[in-house]
């Protein structure tokens, strides 16, 4: 961070749909914007809807310039290669942060990139990204798994405070456990509410996922609370002698 005043100058790279919201946010926390990975057509638009008249810039030249990169990709299968890429082009910036977003990777996968003096942080957001301003506010709903090394752990925790969601600490050996919770949770409801609808659609209902929304929404919310049990501590006799 600038010793002046705190603020990063962050970059996005990997062309996926939730690092310029990531983007979008600490914008808002007052960071700046170095630029976005991004190719031509939708991919542009969706990228300077969230952030109007940001530069658009290759791989190279966000990692030359970024104090924080972003590197949120479209397929996991492509993250590592990309930083391996990276690593073998000795294109890293010794001190610079770098936080990938994959939710089952923690920051393992830096490892080589670190003989070149990088701050590895890993940092997933527990949402169903849609790419739009709609994450904005879900994020300051959300929780987010955070990885890092014990020294710069409050670097990454820190970071999502200022996105306005929650960290929760995710060991390195458990983010393939936690990816997998996360997609069991978003598959399942995909599907339930795909079926659900079709359902209502086959008897002739009109605009079934409304229909759906508020039980779906209850149904979620009761199920949660369950996973979350209120403890109540018994009151206290304040004759007993302890």
């Amino acid at each position: 961070m600038s010793a002046r005043d705190g603020r990063l100058g962050v970059g996005v790279i990997g062309r996926g749909r939730l690092g310029p919201v990531l983007a979008a946010g600490l914008a808002g926390a007052g960071h700046a914007i170095v630029g976005v990975e991004a190719a031509e057509g939708a991919e542009r638009d969706r990228v300077e809807a969230l952030l109007p008249n940001v530069t658009i810039a290759t791989a190279a030249q966000l990692v030359e310039r970024s104090e924080l990169l972003i590197i949120d990709v479209d397929d996991p299968r492509s993250l590592e290669p990309l930083v391996d890429a990276l690593t073998a082009d000795r294109a890293w910036v010794a001190g610079q942060l770098v936080m990938h977003t994959e939710a089952g990777f923690g920051t393992a996968l830096l490892g080589h990139a670190l003989d070149q003096g990088v701050i590895p942080l890993s940092v997933h957001p527990a949402i169903d990204v849609t790419g739009s301003s709609l994450d904005l506010q879900r994020l300051r709903e959300a929780w987010c798994a955070v990885t890092a090394p014990r020294p710069v752990l409050p670097i990454a925790q820190a970071l999502v405070v200022e996105l306005g969601a929650e960290p929760v600490v995710i060991a390195e050996e458990d983010r393939p456990r936690y990816a997998e919770a996360i997609a069991t949770a978003t598959d399942f409801t995909h599907s339930i509410v795909r079926q659900a609808t079709g359902i209502l659609a086959e008897i002739g209902v009109a605009e079934p996922g409304f229909v759906l929304s508020s039980l779906v929404r209850s149904a979620a919310d009761n199920a949660l609370a369950d996973a979350n049990p209120v403890v109540v501590e018994p009151p206290t006799d304040p004759e007993d002698p302890e």
